[in-house]
C-alpha cells in the first residue's frame, strides 16, 4: 500500500513539500489541507497591485489547483483541519478523519493584532488572502485617508504604494524609525525621504490607543492625537500558527515556532513541520528566530519533503538576506546590523564605503551605500546592511552566502568584480567598504599601509 503523506497548508512550505516529494517519490500518495479557495499565488506581490507597479491580482497566481492534480496531489481546498491525533495517525476535517503515514504542518502565521479598544470595527485590513485583497483594493477607489499601523516590512510596502497611488497615507508606529528591530537609523532616513517624496505622512514614535468608529472605523486615536481615516491596514509582527499542532501536543520553542532539528522534523516520528509556524537557529548567535520569507518557507518545505522521500537532506542555520522597496529606494541587509549587535552585546568592527550601481558616467547611475560588521581580530564577517539602488537584492544574497563560509574583510578587499559600465562600476562597492576598513585598522595599529580608500569609478 502507498505511503500516505498529508500537508496542512498551501503557502510555499506547504507547496514545495507536497510537490517536491511527490517529485522525488511518485509511489507517495500526497493530500494537501488548505483553508484557502487558491493556492499558490505571492501574497508578497499585493502592495504592488494596490500601487499599480502590477497590473492585475491574477499576475500573483504561479500555478493552479487543476495543475497539481494533473501532477498526482489530492488537493482538499477551503478545507478547515480541526484535530489531529499523533497516536493514532489521524487527522480531522469536516467531521471526517484521514490518516497519514507522514505529516507536515505549514499552517503559516497570524497577524498580531492590536490590544486597543475598537479592534474589531469594520475597515481594519489584514494583508494574506488574495480573494480579500481584490475587495479592498474595489474599496481603495472609494477612499481618501488610510492610516498604515506598524512600520513593518509590510508596512513600509504598503504605505509607499499606497501613497504611489495618491492616497492620503497616515504611517504610525511606536519606534522612532521604520523597521526599528532589524534597521540602522542612518539606513532608515533616505526610506523616511522616499516614503515623504511619495505624500506619506510619518507619525513615528507614536502609540495606538484606539481605533474610533461607530460600526465603521473612522479615525486612528493615538499618543499624538486623532488621525482621521475611511480604512486602516494592520501590519504588525507575524504570529507563528500553532494552536493546531500545540493542541495534538507539540512543542513551541522561545520564540513561538514549533521546534524542528534540521531536517524539519519534530519531536515526533514522522511529523515535520516548515515555514512560519518553525523557528530556526539564526547563523551568527545559533539563537532560534522565526517570522522569515518565503524564500526561507519553500527551502524549508523542500528540506521536509526531501527527507519524507528518503534523500538525507539538512537546513543550514541562516544568515537572513532580505531586501525591500522603500518608495523609491533600495534597502537591504543580511544577519545584523549596528542597532541589533549593539542591543545583543555583539562585538564588531566597522566598515563602510560608497560607490556606485554602473560606471559614475553611465545614464542611471545611483551611489550604493555600504556598511560591514566583521568580528575583532579574525575580521570575519558577520553582518551588514545596503541601502541605494539597483543590485542590493545580489549584493545582500552575496554577502549572507559569503558570511555562512567564513568569509573576512580581506577577502573582500580584495574580491573579483565584474566592470561593464551598464551594469557594474570599475571598484565594487563592497570591496572599497573593506578596503577602508583595512587602512583604517592598519592606521590605528601602525602596521604597513594598505590598499588606499578606493574612489568610486
Amino acid at each position: 500500500m502507498s505511503e500516505r503523506v498529508v500537508v496542512i497548508g498551501g503557502g510555499g512550505a506547504g507547496t514545495a513539500a507536497s510537490t517536491v516529494a511527490k517529485r522525488l517519490k511518485p509511489s507517495l500518495r500526497v493530500t494537501v489541507f488548505t483553508e484557502f479557495e487558491d493556492i499558490a499565488y505571492s501574497p508578497c506581490g499585493i502592495p504592488f497591485v494596490h500601487g499599480g507597479e502590477i497590473p492585475r491580482f491574477e499576475d500573483l497566481f504561479l500555478s493552479t489547483v487543476d495543475r497539481y492534480v494533473a501532477d498526482g496531489l489530492d488537493m482538499r481546498m477551503e478545507t478547515v483541519v480541526t484535530d489531529i491525533d499523533l497516536d493514532r495517525g489521524l487527522i480531522t476535517a469536516r467531521n471526517e478523519h484521514e490518516g497519514f503515514d507522514q505529516l507536515v504542518i505549514c499552517t503559516g502565521f497570524t497577524w498580531e493584532k492590536p490590544d486597543v479598544p475598537g479592534a474589531n470595527l469594520e475597515g481594519l485590513h489584514y494583508v494574506k488572502n488574495i480573494r480579500r485583497a481584490m475587495e479592498f483594493d474595489r474599496l481603495l477607489d472609494t477612499v481618501r485617508t488610510v492610516a498604515v499601523i506598524g512600520a513593518s516590512p509590510l508596512g513600509v510596502e504598503m504605505a509607499g504604494n499606497l501613497g504611489r497611488r495618491g492616497l492620503d497615507v497616515s504611517f504610525v508606529d511606536e519606534g522612532s524609525w521604520v523597521l526599528g528591530e532589524v534597521l540602522d537609523p542612518d539606513v532608515a532616513q533616505p526610506v523616511h525621504d522616499s516614503l515623504q517624496e511619495h505624500g506619506v505622512t510619518l507619525r513615528l514614535g507614536t502609540r495606538v490607543e484606539a481605533f474610533l468608529g461607530d460600526d465603521h472605523v473612522r479615525a486612528v486615536a493615538t499618543s499624538d492625537g486623532e488621525i482621521p481615516c475611511d480604512v486602516a491596514i494592520i501590519c504588525l509582527r507575524k504570529m507563528a500558527n500553532t494552536a493546531l499542532a500545540q493542541a495534538a501536543g507539540l512543542e513551541v520553542g522561545t520564540t513561538g515556532g514549533l521546534i524542528v532539528d534540521e531536517r524539519m522534523r519534530t519531536k515526533v516520528d514522522g511529523v515535520y513541520a516548515a515555514g512560519d509556524v518553525i523557528e530556526v537557529p539564526h547563523g551568527l548567535t545559533m539563537l532560534p528566530i522565526r517570522g522569515l520569507t518565503g524564500s526561507h518557507a519553500y527551502a524549508q518545505g523542500r528540506t521536509a519533503a526531501a527527507n519524507i522521500a528518503g534523500v538525507d537532506r539538512v537546513y543550514d542555520p541562516v544568515w537572513i538576506p532580505w531586501g525591500l522597496v522603500a518608495g523609491d529606494y533600495v534597502i537591504g541587509g543580511f544577519s545584523v546590523g549596528e542597532t541589533l549587535a549593539a542591543a545583543m552585546g555583539i562585538p564588531y568592527v566597522l566598515a563602510t564605503g560608497v560607490g556606485v550601481s554602473r560606471a559614475r558616467y553611465y545614464p542611471g547611475a545611483r551611489k550604493t551605500h555600504v556598511k560591514l560588521l566583521a568580528e575583532p581580530g579574525s575580521l570575519r564577517l558577520i553582518g551588514g546592511q545596503i541601502h541605494g539602488g539597483e543590485g542590493v537584492k545580489e549584493r545582500c544574497d552575496f554577502l549572507a552566502f559569503a558570511a555562512k563560509r567564513g568569509a573576512t574583510l580581506e577577502d573582500l578587499a580584495w574580491m573579483e568584480n565584474i566592470y561593464s559600465p551598464p551594469i557594474g562600476a570599475l571598484f565594487e562597492p563592497i570591496a572599497i567598504a573593506a578596503q577602508n576598513a583595512l587602512a583604517d585598522l592598519a592606521a590605528a595599529t601602525r602596521e604597513p599601509a594598505q590598499p588606499a580608500r578606493a574612489v568610486p569609478a
